[in-house]
């Protein structure tokens, strides 16, 4: 096995990861606040998070991973009390979307999902020990954190903390590198705004506490990984960090990992500029959630990928070069023998790929891999060299490959099917697609699968042989229509999307 190096953002440097229980790897990752749809954004994270846990798997850990539901803060209030709707109701349908999300993203579920308001209790016992440890402090029924007492405050973030006047208190979940000052840990109760009646008196949870109790709760004192987006490391990891840490006096995660923000054309996204969009908004453009999921997991975590619809489409004729492929080795005949300088090829491919997901998840060279032993692969077919011995070795590589990047498999329609994301049954049709903002767009739906796709040329061979060649002709037509181009060779008909 491959020693996994990861950038470790707490040390400054890349570092050979070590898990604290040989074999077994716990994570925790911040999920989503759920006071709306997930933007590509936040799916860009969730992407990166998902091929860290399966190349974890792929090595042959065992992946404890728990995500978190911040179902309680500043946004989540607010937006429920605009929609008259309790935090509870109106939080639960994002937190459904969430997982449809998820699955159409291909998306492994985390072993433990857990909801911020199931742990009010838990919150308030972690606040009494910092209490009782002098590290939190009451003022007019809220309770801070006393930043100045724990001496580490800045040591993931790099933050200089030199001129911050101590015992002033930011009331707000989130603030800028600007205003590091006392944090809170307990909102006092506000009319209008929901709360609970505790032994800290009535009131809510400040965002950071939720997550350190959580990730506690389930993975210990002291676990492996933490993960999340850039824009997580201040203050939100930083006031981890110290409630934790004060609280237990352990240190509270080993390797911190951030993935890198995402823009659009180059731009940062903001509503203002009308570039924030959801995956249902793509899908409502036609676009599929496979060609997504690869388009944000190809640029490595660590580097800003500059979202673009030109990019999505590459991602689309990338993806499909690789089903192609797939395909060519699944279906096509070939000579008997073997070629022990493609199987060399196939084992290059392989180790390549490992090597590159080994150096800090390195995806763009995984990709890199897998294409230029798909190059070689294509050519050796096209020119009469691929023997039938060789089939096995590029399947085992590009399903090894697959594994991590979860693209191979054509499930888009049959996923918007069941999700409801597709109305009717007509082959090429304008549908109308639920999306955020509550109105219908128009999408182009192809609803041919593989299964239908190999029928129809499977009808159209047949008519062939019978000399109906009229009928012949109209089939391939109807899957042109379809956005099916065929290919006659002497192996028989090919195809591939446009």
């Amino acid at each position: 096995m491959m020693t996994l190096r990861i950038y470790n953002t707490l040390a400054g440097r890349v570092e050979d990861f070590q898990p604290i229980e040989d074999k077994k790897v716990r994570i925790y990752t911040c999920g989503l606040t759920v006071y709306g749809y997930a933007h590509i954004g936040n799916y860009r994270t969730f992407v990166f998070q998902d091929v860290l846990r399966r190349f974890l798997r792929y090595q042959g850990y065992e992946v404890v991973q728990v995500m978190n539901l911040t179902d309680v803060d500043d946004k989540t209030i607010r937006n429920a009390k605009a929609a008259g709707l309790s935090l509870r109701d109106y939080t639960d349908r994002y937190i459904e979307a969430f997982d449809i999300d998820r699955q159409l993203l291909s998306l492994e579920k985390p072993e433990i999902v857990v909801r911020a308001t199931d742990h009010i209790d838990d919150m308030v016992k972690l606040i009494q020990t910092l209490e009782q440890k002098g590290y939190a402090y009451k003022r007019e029924g809220s309770y801070y954190f006393r930043v100045e007492k724990f001496s580490d405050y800045g040591k993931l973030s790099k933050i200089d903390l030199s001129g911050i006047r101590a015992g002033v208190r930011v009331d707000a979940d989130e603030y800028d590198k600007a205003n590091v000052r006392d944090f809170v840990l307990w909102k006092a109760a506000k009319e209008g705004e929901p709360f609970w009646d505790t032994p800290l008196g009535p009131g809510r949870p400040g965002w950071h506490i939720e997550c350190s109790v959580m990730s506690m709760k389930y993975l210990g004192e002291t676990f492996d990984i933490h993960s999340g987006g850039v824009d997580l490391v201040f203050p939100h990891h930083e006031n981890e960090i110290a409630q934790s840490e004060a609280a237990t006096g352990k240190p509270f995660v080993r390797y911190w990992l951030h993935g890198e923000h995402l823009v659009v054309n180059g731009e940062k996204m903001s509503k203002s500029l009308g570039n924030v969009y959801t995956l249902r908004d793509l899908i409502a453009k036609g676009f599929r959630p496979t060609a997504i999921r690869y388009l944000l997991a190809s640029v490595p975590y660590r580097s800003i990928l500059n979202f673009t619809f030109e990019g999505l489409q590459q991602a689309r004729h990338s993806m499909e070069r690789l089903r192609n492929f797939h395909y060519r080795l699944t279906k096509e005949a070939f000579p008997a023998g073997k070629s022990e300088d493609l199987e060399q090829v196939a084992a290059s491919g392989r180790r390549s790929f490992e090597e590159a997901l080994a150096d800090n998840l390195n995806t763009a060279e995984a990709l890199a891999a897998i294409f230029e032993m798909v190059r070689e692969g294509n050519t050796a077919m096209d020119q009469g060299k691929f023997f039938d011995g060789n089939r096995e070795a590029f399947l085992d590589t590009l399903g090894r490959w697959d594994q991590i990047f979860a693209v191979l498999e054509d499930n888009d329609q049959a996923k918007l099917r069941q999700f409801g994301l597709v109305k009717g049954e007509q082959k090429v049709s304008l549908e109308e697609v639920p999306v955020p903002n509550g109105e219908a767009k128009k999408m182009l739906v192809e609803t041919l699968n593989d299964e239908e796709i190999e029928k129809r040329i499977a009808e159209r061979e047949e008519a062939r042989r019978g000399r109906d060649f009229k009928h012949a002709d109209q089939i391939r037509n109807d899957l042109l229509k379809s956005g099916i181009l065929l290919e006659d060779t002497k192996a028989g008909a090919r195809w591939k999307r446009m």
